[in-house]
Order: structure tokens, then C-alpha cells, then sequence
């Protein structure tokens, strides 16, 4: 059975801009209904969300099964589930807080085989469809196929891009503004972050590694796609059904008159 076209092989091509959302709610449910509404992949929230390593798997699997690429983001840069949601087949990771060069190379490093890296073999594992694929398949794709991403979300990050662009596994990106925001004391919108924000597009471009961040309107998500990104998450499914949720009740409040 052939594979549609993996996610980090999308993200690399000419004008591709992708866009998903953050899956924090533990349920397969919301998962679905990510996919049936039409996002391109969903990302599960490790690092601020209520995901064990269990409803992660589960979540990777259903939305694989309903057209979703399935990318998640790490508890931490410790490492200690990137060998765990690698055999369950996910598409992409990102690691929090990457600071420096060395952290990149590192943690990327962690996600690949050798000789790029050192992540084990686990041939039995759902990414090689339990063993049904080859060993050369299943090794070309995670060599190949997964996107192995960073986060960059403090000043010396953002200062340091061309080393933390050089770790050799690394092959994706994402600006986190809300960290930025909170360590620099700037507004995400601030001209200093939104130059900063200038040369890591550039500089991610020329190294041909795709760029992604997090928005919350569609209007920040054009603005993305002339930037220069390569994808966005827009909202949150806790966001999605929290904003639904009172605006139905403002809109009955108001039809009931009181």
C-alpha cells in the first residue's frame, strides 16, 4: 500500500503553506472532528496540555485514519518520548525551548538514524506497519520522511538561527511568539521581533527549512503564507469550543432576552 505524500516532503515544497491547530483535548473525538473540518494536520499538545503518552498514540492514529498528518509537541527537550511517538508512526515533532546550536543538534539528533543520529530501530513498531513494510522502507522514511523541528522562542535563539539552522538532522522550524513575547518583554508585533522574525524566514529559507508559528485569525494566517511560512496552527480545539460554546450561550441569552 503506497503513502500519500509525507508531511516534511509537503512543507518542502515551492509554496506550500499548510495549516493546522493544537489538539489539547485527550480525545479522539476532537481529533476526527479536526480532520472532518478540513485542517491539513493537528498537533498534539505534550508541552501545555493533559496528553499522556497513551492518548497521544491514540490521537496520532485517528488522525492519521481521517487524512490528518500528525506532528506533536514534546513535554520537554529531555527526549524521553521522542523514541516512543517515532515507532508510533507520527509524521512530525517539535521540541520546546531550544536555545542554543548544541540543544538543536542534540535533540534533532535524537529523531534520526544513524549515522545522522542515534534514535534505535524499532522495525516492529507501527511505523513500519508492525513489520509489514521493509527494513529499507521503514529506515528510508524516518531517515527521509519526518519532520525533526525546533522551537524557537527566546532572543538568543532568535540571534543565534544560522548555528541552530546548522544541526545536521534538523529539517523544520517554529517561532513561538508567545515566549518571545513574555521573555523579551516586546509584543509579538513589536519592530523588533517582527525584524528578528524577518531573518529567521530569511535565513530558514536559504537553508531550505520550512517555518512555521501560531496564530489565532485567518488574517494572521495570510499574513504568515506572504511572510514567508511554510505553516501555521490556527487556534486551538480548546480554543474552537470554548469560543462556541459562550458565543451560543451570549447568542440564547440574548434571543431569551435576559
Amino acid at each position: 500500500m503506497d503513502r500519500k505524500p509525507s508531511l516534511i516532503d509537503r512543507l518542502k515544497a515551492k509554496d506550500a503553506f499548510l495549516v493546522g491547530t493544537w489538539a489539547k483535548i485527550p480525545s479522539l473525538e476532537t481529533v476526527e472532528l479536526i480532520g472532518h473540518a478540513g485542517f491539513n494536520f493537528a498537533v498534539v499538545d505534550m508541552e501545555h496540555a493533559p496528553h499522556s503518552f497513551q492518548s497521544a498514540y491514540q490521537a496520532i492514529a485517528t488522525a492519521q485514519a481521517v487524512g490528518l498528518y500528525a506532528m506533536a509537541r514534546l513535554p520537554d527537550r529531555s527526549g524521553g518520548a521522542v523514541q516512543r511517538l517515532l515507532d508510533a508512526g507520527i509524521d512530525g515533532l517539535l521540541v520546546p525551548r531550544v536555545e542554543t546550536p548544541e540543544i538543536a543538534a542534540d535533540v534533532t539528533a535524537a529523531m534520526a538514524f544513524p549515522p545522522l543520529g542515534s534514535r534505535g530501530m524499532g522495525y516492529t513498531s507501527r511505523a513500519a506497519r508492525w513489520g509489514l513494510d521493509s527494513a529499507a522502507d521503514y529506515l528510508e522514511r524516518g531517515r527521509n520522511h519526518v519532520m525533526r523541528g525546533v522551537q524557537i522562542e527566546d532572543m538568543g535563539a532568535l540571534e543565534q538561527i544560522d548555528g541552530i539552522l546548522a544541526a545536521p538532522a534538523l529539517n523544520a522550524v517554529f517561532i513561538g511568539f508567545g515566549d518571545l513575547a513574555l521573555s523579551s518583554g516586546l509584543p509579538g508585533s513589536h519592530p523588533t521581533l517582527r525584524g528578528l522574525e524577518a531573518k529567521v524566514l530569511a535565513a530558514a529559507r536559504a537553508k531550505g527549512v520550512p517555518c512555521g508559528t501560531a496564530v489565532q485569525t485567518p488574517e494572521e494566517a495570510v499574513r504568515c503564507r506572504e511572510a514567508g511560512y511554510s505553516f501555521v496552527m490556527i487556534s486551538a480545539d480548546t480554543t474552537l469550543f470554548a469560543h462556541a460554546a459562550r458565543r451560543l450561550m451570549d447568542d440564547t441569552r440574548n434571543a431569551l432576552g435576559r
